[in-house]
């Protein structure tokens, strides 16, 4: 059933006419016979008759007739409007005018720019809204399609004229040729002039350097992307490599550090550094390195023993001061037996003495620091602790005939000591000499004086100040120390608890006539297990706990003989040592 919508395809609104295609295909019969809407509604309308159809066209208009102009319709029953009212008459448009030229070619295939329908699919020509019955329609806009070529305007279809009006009235006025568009038809969007895809060329420079500039224009913008690439990756290497533009700046704290406690490791070094020297010595067959310090401002210094063993009686020692200075020195006095040396400098002032402090307030755990020049490495300070108090240790014996070794009743420390410490100070927290760095026990030599090249395992040995301090004072008053004696001779072979004295020979006795072993009533192969009540457990222990002792001394012994154990009473006698 028909309902008065068209029958042909149905246009979208984007449809717009296809430029350059032929001429429409004549309607077939069926198509020109078909009633038009127009005319099923005036024929269903009761009491009326329907006027002719008005002939359909294909929309392409003859070369010889004009569109045809619907018939005006009746005037309304109401009074017609006012003259002055009416809308002018638009001019109609000049058919014979020329068509705009397009700026370019023509496309072979029509294709529009901007995505419009190409030749595989003609688009069909444009529909507009059809208007209301008697409504004039004016004619098709002349225009360009999107590519911007001439296409003649479509002749408006003609509508069928509204019936015959029942009782006749006043004829209206016959319309203009071209009656007023309304105001929704005053714009076609298809008909505007469109521009090619092509940007279109401007004039020509006056004096023809348009393709001239051109070139150059080109060439210099290559040549600023071929500089501008360089720099920027220059700038990118570079960043890539310094990890910036600028200069790394760390943070660091600026307060000022101050000044250190007196008590502390830093503040007990810059009190005592400037009293401590570095040894040189030099002698025919052998040199070494060794530590002391100052013991008053008349230039006298002490250190080991060892240390100054090398110069010989010709040999020359060098003393290099903490600020740099140096200066030669001489030995005052030394002592194997208890590995102490006294040397002076000569015509240098501003000396700083170190203080001594007392080494039997000394207690298990106190800290310490030790200062010298390890491996020549001068005012080295190192920190610790006291191990171990009255520690008999022995150290020396090179020669192999006893006359160098040493017996030291020393104070333990794990204070780093290392080969060039010895005769350096132990000091205390108020920066006070409790003991001269001597020996240390190196893990593949055991107990042995601190010339050789083992390092510090944290067993250092410093001899107590105590007994420095009376060695030092005979050292530079006399030149020569003096050892407390028993007056006995041991047997330093006997492995078992404590010391034994030795055997009675043909002619000779262990036991030294009127010594004061001999007055106290010792006897050969007695065995001394107690010193003081002390226990003795070798030979070379009782030895370090007599040379503790100054001659004159009264000390109490416990003597195993017989299976019996003695208590017996002696004063101790002196001998010069070497």
């Amino acid at each position: 059933m028909d309902d008065g919508k068209p029958t042909g395809p149905k246009a979208k609104w984007w449809s717009r006419p296809t430029p350059g295609r032929g001429t429409r295909t004549e309607p077939s019969v069926e198509d020109a016979v078909e009633p038009s809407p127009a005319s099923d509604e005036v024929a269903d309308a009761p009491g009326e008759v329907p006027d002719a159809p008005a002939p359909v066209t294909d929309g392409t208009p003859a070369a010889t007739e004009s569109p045809a102009e619907p018939t005006p319709p009746a005037a309304p029953e109401h009074p017609a409007a006012p003259e002055h009212l009416a809308p002018e008459p638009l001019a109609a448009p000049d058919d014979a005018a020329p068509a705009p030229q397009p700026l370019h070619e023509p496309d072979p295939y029509g294709t529009p720019p901007y995505g419009g329908p190409g030749p595989w699919a003609p688009a069909p020509p444009v529909q507009r809204p059809t208007p209301a019955h008697g409504t004039p329609v004016p004619p098709a806009y002349a225009g360009t399609n999107g590519a911007g070529l001439s296409v003649a305007p479509e002749p408006a279809q003609a509508f069928p004229p509204p019936p015959a009006p029942q009782q006749p009235q006043e004829s209206a006025p016959a319309p203009a040729a071209h009656p007023p568009a309304p105001q929704w038809q005053s714009y076609d969007p298809w008909g505007a002039p469109r521009q090619p895809l092509v940007t279109q060329p401007g004039p020509p420079l006056p004096d023809g350097r348009r393709g001239k500039r051109r070139g150059t224009a080109l060439v210099g913008a290559l040549l600023l992307a071929l500089v501008a690439g360089g720099i920027g990756g220059g700038i990118g290497a570079y960043i890539e490599r310094n990890g910036g533009l600028t200069s790394v700046e760390l943070p660091q704290d600026e307060r000022d550090g101050g000044g250190r406690a007196p008590d502390s490791v830093a503040g007990i070094a810059a009190s005592a550094l400037p009293s401590v020297v570095t040894l040189h010595v030099s002698g025919s067959t052998e040199s070494g390195t060794g530590t002391g310090f100052v013991l008053d401002d008349r230039g006298h210094i002490l250190t080991n023993n060892h240390v100054v063993a090398p110069a010989g009686s010709s040999g020359e020692i060098t003393v290099t001061f903490s600020g740099g200075e140096t200066a030669t020195a001489e030995v005052v006095g030394k002592d194997s037996g208890y590995d102490l040396a006294v040397v002076k400098v000569s015509g240098v002032s501003g000396l700083k003495p170190l203080p001594l402090g007392n080494s039997d307030n000394v207690r298990v755990g106190d800290p310490v620091v030790a200062i010298g020049a390890p491996f020549d490495l001068s005012n080295t300070v190192t920190s610790g602790i006291i191990s171990a108090k009255d520690r008999p240790i022995t150290a020396g014996g090179e020669k192999g005939d006893g006359s160098d070794v040493s017996y030291v009743n020393a104070l333990q420390t794990d204070a780093p000591i290392n080969p060039g410490n010895s005769g350096g100070p132990l000091v205390d927290t108020d920066a006070h000499v409790i003991g001269i760095n001597s020996a240390i026990r190196a893990a593949d030599s055991g107990s042995a004086a601190e010339g050789g090249q083992s390092g510090s395992i944290g067993l250092g040995f410093a001899i107590p100040i105590n007994q420095g301090k009376l060695v030092a004072e005979e050292l530079i008053n006399t030149g020569k120390a003096t050892h407390p004696v028993i007056g006995v001779t041991l047997d330093m072979k006997y492995t078992g608890d404590g010391a034994k004295v030795g055997s009675s020979a043909q002619g000779t006795s262990p036991v030294t006539a009127d010594g004061p072993a001999d007055k106290a009533g010792v006897e050969p192969e007695d065995i001394i297990t107690e010193v003081d009540g002390e226990r003795v457990h070798s030979g070379e222990e009782l030895i370090v706990k007599i040379r503790s002792h100054r001659p004159g001394d009264r000390l109490e012994l416990t003597v195993t003989r017989g299976g019996k154990d003695l208590s017996i009473t002696l004063t101790l006698g002196s001998a010069t040592g070497m």
